[in-house]
């Protein structure tokens, strides 16, 4: 199960109803941020969150509406007494970006930051989960991000395996940690694995193919939708999408599930993109801040 809340949801400039962009992904007491608008460090504050869990942040692109939270909540963090090292990943620049950053607010921390530039095609390995980079088009080095749960192994067939000679005991243990007993392999006797829970995450973007590939069979897509149907223009303009734009994405992509959000400030209700979005892919919802959801391999739902 992943738990993903919408921290800001609102495209360039804040309104009194929407920060600026930045979700987080829960996956047991691992929490990762995609992500971090100015502001950001209140937002989790609101939430259920914590931002002391926070192992790790992904930014998608340099714009300031997207990560001008960061020395904010580095600092904060610092005064909240973290000791953990904190990992941020990122585009080309990043490095500089943050440091410049923090140098010249004189930010002070304790714990080790450390900073990793990504390209775009690249994946980070973790305990749990991984999490994977693919390029989008925004007119600046920008990113988009697949975070991909492990697989979970199959389970033990008990049946099988007495009806394969073996006797209950020791040797089923054997068999489940990936040891052959008396001729019998573990994969005689193992169900097949469960593919893990994947959630796509686009940041800024125009429709691209590339965004159709890193999405590709996808749980959750999580898509930029500026502007809403018939603004094609500006929204090329702009190097954003429109709803019907992540919907055909969607599509395109065989995803189970769309949540648009990077919301204009010019929409008040934005259920109206997402009534237009659902006329090319049903499953989307368009979200508010603070919005959380629960994605199981059975359903999306709120919470």
């Amino acid at each position: 199960m992943l738990e993903i809340t919408f921290l800001g949801t609102g495209a360039g400039v804040p309104s009194k109803d929407r920060a600026m962009s930045a979700l987080a992904i829960r996956q047991g007491s691992q929490v990762t941020l995609l992500d971090c608008a100015e502001g950001t460090q209140r937002q989790l504050m609101i939430s259920k969150l914590s931002f002391m869990k926070i192992d790790r942040i992904f930014i998608t692109h340099l714009h300031g509406d997207h990560m001008l939270g960061l020395p904010g909540l580095i600092q904060t963090m610092g005064m909240s007494g973290r000791k953990d090292p904190l990992e941020i990943y990122g585009p080309k620049g990043i490095g500089d970006a943050i440091m410049g950053m923090l140098n010249a607010c004189e930010g002070v921390y304790e714990y080790e930051l450390r900073i990793i530039e990504m390209d775009g095609c690249q994946t980070v390995n973790f305990d749990t989960h991984s999490v994977s980079s693919f390029p989008t088009n925004h007119g600046v080095p920008s990113l988009g991000f697949r975070y991909a749960e492990n697989d979970s192994p199959g389970t033990f067939n008990r049946a099988k395996a007495i009806s394969l000679g073996i006797s209950p005991g020791p040797d089923f243990g054997k068999l489940q940690r990936g040891e052959s007993v008396n001729g019998v392999r573990p994969e005689q006797v193992m169900d097949m694995p469960r593919k893990g829970l994947s959630v796509v995450y686009t940041g800024d973007t125009v429709p691209d193919e590339s965004v159709v590939i890193g999405s590709k069979g996808a749980d959750l897509l999580i898509h930029d939708s500026t502007y809403d149907a018939g603004e094609d223009e500006r929204a090329a303009k702009h190097m954003h999408s429109t709803c019907i734009q992540a919907a055909e994405i969607a599509r395109a992509a065989s995803v189970r599930y769309l949540i648009l959000t990077h919301f204009s400030h010019r929409y008040e209700d934005c259920t109206v993109l997402q009534d237009h979005a659902r006329n090319v892919f049903a499953d989307t919802f368009a979200v508010n801040d603070f919005d959380s959801f629960e994605l199981t391999r059975s359903e999306l739902k709120p919470i």
